[in-house]
């Protein structure tokens, strides 16, 4: 890089806006002043599907699903699988390039169940997690196949056993189990604390309980452990000591005869949103359980299990980018700017619901500086409606387009028809090509499930 005092002011502008691309997917780059992903001007992308728009980059899931699996087999002599949680978010076309690469896959739901079914994705590389399954999503689960149900309670173990003897069947089963481990997140993304509605607490003795009580099944196989501490985790601490406490509490296990094969410390890493977020890398969060597990194995003197890694976001958010339309400016002085956008709430929650903070981008105006500090406002009846809060940006007018990055985990996902807004549609963008994965609802989608009464009246 040269000196800064040799640049020129063209210069200093394209290190600016390259700079902050960062939180963007791998493909980002400017062109003639417009934000380009994947080979393709987003502001084209507008124009042919609309806004609001959700992009996915094919590069980025394809590399972030390599460098786990590569970490893995760089970090742990024994055998390890990558299982994308789908959570995150899940779509027929996601669920095929996950198998493409080689990954397994969490469902929490019968519809998440179907959507794999449907892109055709081997049940036997499958897991069913999730705290409230009803009996007829684990009947679906043990009649399409599945590889490994994930018990989380009591009531589920009494519901698999029943279920598999009626079908004559022997289920490969996990215990989600809750290490008491405390991840530094917001509180509605802590799920490993003993106040928890998830798995069964080691500290109690509850795990202990359902390990002796499960082992003695005939109708289910106890292959593993599993934990799940909590989403957003920017901090390898918490996850090394899931590991440590599954370790001991799978070597306890042994002595009443559970084999354990198989052991997940879940996923929850973070991944920035902001060109100055501080997030460890996949390979050094790899690493780092990985050695816990060797370790923990080690002092307990038992064999290395195949290791599960269970990343969503951290395998798609970074993928994925909002593209919306601004439709008004609001200048309040010496208060607040606000720059009211076509999309908000109904396609992203997690500002109202977690305190979510974003930066943004106007991709029609991609390689200016910023002139102005707004916020962005969505267009739904909410005071909470508000997307990104005091971002930097060029000046922004009706009819540019914000792009937000960070946008491909738990959006969508999450999405709603608040106020009977259509959601969005989604394409995945490719060296070049777009295709569209989730076409945009229509107004007839809104009113397919209704019901016309036939009333008289009075």
């Amino acid at each position: 890089m040269p000196h800064l005092g040799s640049e020129s002011s063209a210069q200093r502008q394209e290190r600016k806006a390259k700079v902050e691309l960062s939180p963007f997917p791998d493909s980002t780059d400017t062109r003639d002043s417009h934000l380009i992903i994947g080979g393709i001007d987003t502001t084209d992308l507008v124009e042919e599907w609309g806004t609001p728009l959700y992009l996915y980059d094919l590069a980025t899931i394809r590399q972030r699903c390599r460098i786990y699996k590569k970490a893995v087999e760089q970090h742990y002599p024994g055998s390890a699988r990558i299982a994308y949680a789908s959570k995150a978010y899940l779509c027929t076309a996601l669920a095929q390039i996950i198998q493409q690469e080689g990954l397994d896959l969490d469902v929490v739901s019968g519809g998440e169940l179907h959507v794999a079914q449907q892109a055709g994705f081997p049940p036997h590389r499958i897991h069913y997690h999730g705290n409230g399954k009803t009996r007829s999503e684990l009947a679906q689960a043990l009649d399409a196949g599945i590889g490994t149900i994930v018990i989380d309670n009591q009531h589920e173990i009494e519901s698999v056993s029943q279920l598999a003897a009626a079908r004559g069947a022997r289920i490969r089963a996990w215990l989600r189990v809750s290490p008491n481990v405390d991840a530094h997140t917001h509180r509605y993304c802590k799920t490993g604390i003993l106040d928890s509605k998830f798995g069964f607490p080691i500290s109690t003795g509850m795990a202990m309980q359902a390990i002796k009580a499960t082992i003695r099944i005939p109708q289910i196989q106890l292959v593993g452990l599993h934990a799940h501490i909590g989403s957003q985790i920017s901090e390898t601490e918490p996850f090394v000591r899931t590991v440590e406490a599954l370790v001991a509490l799978g070597a306890e296990a042994q002595q009443l005869g559970l084999q354990l094969k198989e052991l997940s410390p879940g996923g929850g890493l973070a991944i920035p949103y902001h060109p100055d977020s501080e997030t460890p890398s996949i390979d050094d969060h790899v690493r780092d359980i990985c050695t816990a597990l060797v370790q923990s194995c080690e002092k307990a003197e038992i064999s290395p299990p195949t290791l599960v890694l269970e990343p969503g976001r951290s395998l798609i958010g970074t993928a994925g980018v909002a593209l919306y339309r601004v439709l008004a400016r609001k200048e309040i002085p010496g208060v607040r700017t606000y720059v009211s956008v076509d999309g908000g709430i109904a396609d992203n929650p997690r500002p109202a619901l977690y305190q979510a903070a974003y930066t943004a981008l106007l991709a029609n105006k991609a390689d200016r500086l910023p002139a102005e500090l707004v916020t962005i406002a969505g267009r739904f009846c909410e005071s909470g409606d508000v997307l990104v809060r005091d971002v930097n940006l060029a000046r922004a007018e009706p009819g540019d387009i914000v792009a937000v990055p960070g946008s491909g985990a738990y959006q969508l996902s999450m999405s709603s028809n608040y106020n009977l807004v259509p959601r969005p549609a989604v394409v995945l963008v490719d060296n070049g090509k777009a295709h569209l994965i989730v076409r945009r609802e229509t107004y007839r989608d809104l009113t397919r499930r209704d019901a016309l009464l036939n009333l008289e009246e009075t």
